[in-house]
């Protein structure tokens, strides 16, 4: 008999017992063990002299030679130096960062400096909605994040859109601004945000007069409804235009290069919203000589701004997402950068583009059956009418 727990009586010729599997590894790793051969043997001692018969990989003759050549007290000396390239480092200093600028003898002043940003998240779009909390937290951190640039002394006004997700994000960014300010220290100017007409979206015409792409769906839902319901007579151009911009949105495409590239009767055209920022900007410019203008406002005519500057559409800028324009002092000239490309533009003169609106020469008279009245236009000569 045998107590519980003891092994079991295995006999005289039962041989040595099984060894069990175990997971304890006290002994060196297979490199480390080759390594501790190869010293014992004297193979880890650097050849006297390179005969071309050592069989030593070469990556392991390398590091020998390093190995007796330097010390850790002693680094290697730069890469530049070994090589003799001073004068190409000297010439590249300029563009070791992220963003190339010239040496400061050849920087040129600034008049101002403005970033046209896009509003935050919204809660949507088919209504005047504001902007959700990751929406609130984007605007409080690119203010937060501009108080890193700005300098002591420094003018930042913030504006926006009328909107209220432009107002939020505007209201938001100004938070975030003076936060990062009171932490770094800085004595910088800010004043309170504000809504200027100039930095609306694109409007469209409704039978209510000109309303914001926005405001004008919910006229363009109501009346559609009861014309789905009564199926009589035929939809108006306004409703047809909205129709087909709002059905690219559902689907999933880009509505706003629909109303870049697709030309709508009853929506404002690029051109004239790219003409009012550009109003809005030097109004502000000339109101605050060298300070930052902070300009929150919509997606549609920040693109439109973009496609006029670059020539080409560098794509739908993401929320909080911005266009720099830099205002050269003492010229009509400014820099234009969105997404890595950086355009020279110059600064238009508003008061002398052209204009469009429903008192224009060329526009044809009310009474039916009269001609309409152009200045210099030849009358017809009867018989050559068009059939």
């Amino acid at each position: 008999m045998t107590e519980r727990g003891d092994p079991p009586d295995r006999g005289a010729d039962a041989g040595p017992p099984a060894r069990l599997p175990h997971i304890e590894r006290d002994e060196a790793p297979l490199y480390l063990a080759r390594y501790y051969e190869r010293q014992a043997r004297g193979d880890g001692d650097p050849p006297a002299e390179d005969d071309g018969d050592d069989t030593t990989p070469l990556y392991l003759r390398r590091f020998r030679e390093r190995r007796t050549t330097t010390s850790i007290t002693e680094p290697t000396p730069p890469l530049w130096q070994r090589a003799g390239a001073g004068m190409q480092r000297a010439l590249s200093e300029d563009n070791r960062n992220k963003e190339i600028i010239a040496p400061p003898a050849a920087r040129r002043d600034l008049a101002n400096d403005v970033y046209l940003i896009r509003h935050a998240e919204t809660q949507g779009y088919s209504t005047e909605a504001g902007l959700t909390p990751l929406g609130g937290w984007q605007a409080h951190t690119w203010g937060h994040t501009l108080a890193k640039r700005v300098k002591d002394g420094e003018e930042v006004v913030v504006v926006s859109a009328a909107t209220s997700r432009a107002g939020q994000t505007a209201a938001r960014i100004h938070r975030g601004l003076l936060d990062g300010l009171a932490m770094f220290e800085k004595d910088v100017k800010v004043h309170d945000p504000a809504a200027m007409a100039e930095f609306r979206n694109f409007a469209v015409a409704t039978p209510d007069g000109l309303r914001d792409v926005t405001a004008a769906f919910r006229r363009y839902y109501s009346v559609l409804e009861e014309f789905e319901r009564t199926a009589t007579g035929d939809r108006p151009t306004w409703l047809v235009e909205i129709d087909r911009f709002w059905r690219v949105q559902q689907a999933g495409g880009d509505p706003i290069a629909h109303w870049l590239t697709v030309p709508m009767l009853h929506y404002e055209p690029p051109a004239m919203c790219v003409r009012r920022f550009w109003a809005g900007i030097q109004s502000l410019a000339a109101d605050h000589p060298g300070a930052r203008l902070v300009i929150a406002t919509h997606s549609g005519p920040i693109r439109a701004f973009a496609v006029w500057a670059l020539g080409y559409d560098p794509g739908e800028p993401y929320n909080t997402e911005h266009v720099r324009v830099k205002l050269m002092a003492d010229a009509d000239q400014a820099l234009v950068s969105y997404r890595n490309r950086v355009q020279p533009v110059q600064i238009p003169d508003v008061g002398a583009l052209p204009s469009w609106s429903l008192t224009e020469h060329w526009q044809p008279p009310t009474v039916p059956g009269a001609e309409p009245t152009v200045p210099g236009a030849q009358p017809a000569v009867p018989g050559t009418e068009r059939r």
